[in-house]
């Protein structure tokens, strides 16, 4: 969709639909004819001014008011906080992931813009674990030729998925067995119950 009035300010941000509707908005901005019923509910959240002059607390001001001037309905500024503490921002990120969130993004009030990494933005993710049986192993590619690629694992509600990051090269060479149990790392869940950016953690021994 193309807004009369749209801002002249460079903007940087991102598509948001709603939390767990990641693969509903992917299918939606995948298509190379749009659907006008799927961008309805499609909102464009501005978080930074590339470029901008001064701090980012006044970078955040200015993202409101350039938002707020644009008077557009699917033009949204990201909503800024500040948390006093520790406990109290562990406490928002428990509370925004038991919401459906990832995490938060952590950003210095007294920051210049830059690009690329640093340690003015971070992410602050909560990790969970949980257990799956190894059911088959398949071959690496690459570097990893002749040694294991991934183990396939099934969880306890018979979920099935490939898990190849976090396996040192040891073992590889001797990957856990058939019917062994292992602990994983996610993030979060597909809305099929498979776990996001999985990764190996070690081998539950009895």
């Amino acid at each position: 969709m193309v807004y009369q009035g749209f801002p002249a300010t460079p903007l940087d941000g991102e598509l948001w639909l709603a939390r767990g509707k990641f693969e509903a908005l992917s299918g939606a901005v995948r298509k190379n004819v749009p659907i006008d019923e799927e961008w309805r509910g499609i909102s464009y959240l501005v978080f930074e001014l590339p470029n901008a002059s001064g701090i980012f607390q006044v970078r955040a001001q200015r993202i409101v008011e350039i938002v707020k001037q644009a008077n557009i309905p699917h033009l949204k500024a990201v909503t800024q906080f500040r948390v006093k503490d520790e406990a109290a921002l562990k406490a928002r990120l428990k509370q925004v992931v038991a919401l459906g969130g990832e995490g938060l993004m952590l950003h210095r009030a007294d920051a210049q813009y830059v690009t690329g990494r640093s340690d003015a933005l971070l992410k602050l993710k909560l990790q969970n674990d949980a257990e799956a049986t190894v059911v088959a192993h398949t071959p690496g590619r690459g570097k990893y030729t002749g040694k294991l690629g991934a183990l396939v694992v099934e969880t306890p509600e018979g979920i099935r998925f490939k898990l190849g990051t976090g396996l040192s090269d040891a073992q590889r060479e001797n990957p856990p067995k058939i019917g062994s149990v292992v602990t994983y790392t996610y993030r979060d869940k597909t809305a099929s119950g498979k776990p996001r950016f999985a990764s190996f953690l070690r081998v539950r021994h009895e």
